[in-house]
């Protein structure tokens, strides 16, 4: 991964960071660096993600998944990082799998239904994931959707794979149906698990290289220097912190290819809920280019300058011939393909940004394969960890998540939680036709 922040910089964006001011803040980048590694080599909890390179067993993965390689679809059960970095992998590179990935990450009935309804069953596979193994979202999908196997006589214990910690009622589970199960790495906060078992069950069963993975994620690593000026991913966090700084709290995330769409998602997760603390932090929004040009393009040139719009170049892609028309207007168009078309308009809007003094980012893949793939996901993970050290917030917490979870267990029974009492102080003006 490469980043380019020049139109970032106060010479051409408003607002924007100063070459002096970023490297004055590179100092404070070099201390990060030295807290970070500390963090590192100690395996303190959240900063042990950035070992999981060198952590993950891809062996030990292939192992469990071996009884459902085979399978033509893959239900994985998940919420939040127990599914969005799995689904950023396979989302990314589903057109090199033949096995239908599919996420159950929502409640939503008929969403769950119409999900179930088309899948086949008897050539289905379950994933199901959660640190605690007491996810209430998680466990009510599970139960549904082995209601469902059951309901069309499919064994669903001889098609589960469990990713859980170390107890709770999924081990449990596990134990007592010898389940194929592997372990939630400790210390690693679940939207900092992609790299590990949590994120790469799913691409084991569809097929893909779980070497090359860790191994564009290593090479991240390795990169890991005191200076924002040495290092893609700290350059990136340390400028994005540094333009939130001065106005732009808001950071669009706009990767330039279908594949990279749930990416975007998988980094609203990880932007949000490490630095939204203590009235701090920036808020990512999610579009993908060419699509949005035509529906969010038009704010983020004229809108309020409060904004940092970030790009992802997907690099080399497959391509495909615009045919030739008799039409004068299109001609220009038959001598081209659609993918110089996506890359001349991924420019133009780079630029019409630029235009208007709007401050950008370029993140450069070389092509969206396995090992471009894992080097992005660490990159992003090591430029959440330098952006929390800048901000001085604790970046592996997540205390308001935690608060409504407990409402939720406790407007179902699940015990007495004075969250869920201020439930029903809600404040009301209700307009009602």
């Amino acid at each position: 991964m490469n980043v380019d922040i020049g139109n970032a910089l106060a010479s051409v964006a408003s607002p924007g960071a100063s070459r002096e001011s970023l490297e004055r803040l590179d100092e404070q980048v070099a201390d990060a660096h030295e807290r970070i590694v500390v963090g590192m080599e100690n395996s303190e909890h959240g900063y042990e993600a950035l070992n999981l390179p060198e952590r993950t067993d891809p062996d030990e993965i292939r192992a469990a998944v071996e009884p459902v390689v085979d399978a033509e679809a893959l239900i994985t059960v998940g919420i939040g990082g127990s599914a969005l970095g799995a689904a950023t992998i396979t989302d990314a590179l589903a057109d090199e799998s033949d096995t239908d990935a599919v996420y159950l990450d929502n409640v939503d009935p008929e969403w769950v239904s119409n999900h179930l309804e088309g899948l086949p069953l008897e050539e289905t596979a379950i994933n199901v994931v959660s640190r605690s193994g007491t996810t209430a979202e998680t466990l009510a999908n599970f139960l549904v959707v082995r209601d469902a196997f059951e309901a069309a006589g499919v064994d669903w214990t001889e098609r589960t794979i469990v990713t859980t910690g170390e107890s709770g009622p999924l081990r449990n589970l596990a134990d007592r149906h010898d389940l194929p199960s592997l372990k939630v790495p400790d210390g690693v906060p679940g939207r900092f698990s992609a790299l590990s078992a949590v994120g790469m069950v799913a691409a084991a069963v569809c097929g893909h290289d779980l070497e090359a993975l860790l191994e564009g994620a290593a090479a991240e690593r390795e990169s890991l220097t005191g200076s924002l000026f040495d290092c893609p991913a700290y350059a990136y966090g340390a400028t994005a912190y540094a333009l939130d700084q001065r106005g732009a709290a808001v950071n669009a995330m706009v990767p330039y290819a279908e594949s990279l769409e749930t990416f975007a998602e998988w980094f609203a997760q990880l932007w949000a809920e490490s630095l939204g603390k203590d009235d701090l932090g920036q808020t990512p929004a999610r579009a993908l280019g060419v699509t949005d040009q035509h529906s969010q393009l038009q704010l983020y040139r004229a809108g309020p300058r409060d904004k940092l719009v970030t790009f992802v170049s997907p690099g080399e892609t497959d391509d495909r011939s615009i045919p030739d028309t008799d039409v004068d207007e299109l001609a220009y168009l038959g001598d081209a393909t659609l993918g110089e078309l996506l890359e001349a308009e991924f420019e133009a809007t780079e630029a019409s940004l630029a235009a208007a003094g709007r401050p950008n980012v370029r993140l450069e893949l070389e092509t969206v394969d396995e090992y471009e793939l894992g080097g992005l996901l660490y990159g992003m993970e090591a430029a959440c960890v330098l952006a929390g050290e800048l901000y001085g917030v604790n970046t592996f917490e997540q205390p308001a998540v935690e608060w409504a979870k407990k409402a939720t267990r406790g407007l179902l029974g699940g015990g007495e939680f004075e969250e869920a009492d201020a439930v029903a102080e809600k404040t009301e003006l209700r307009i009602e036709r």
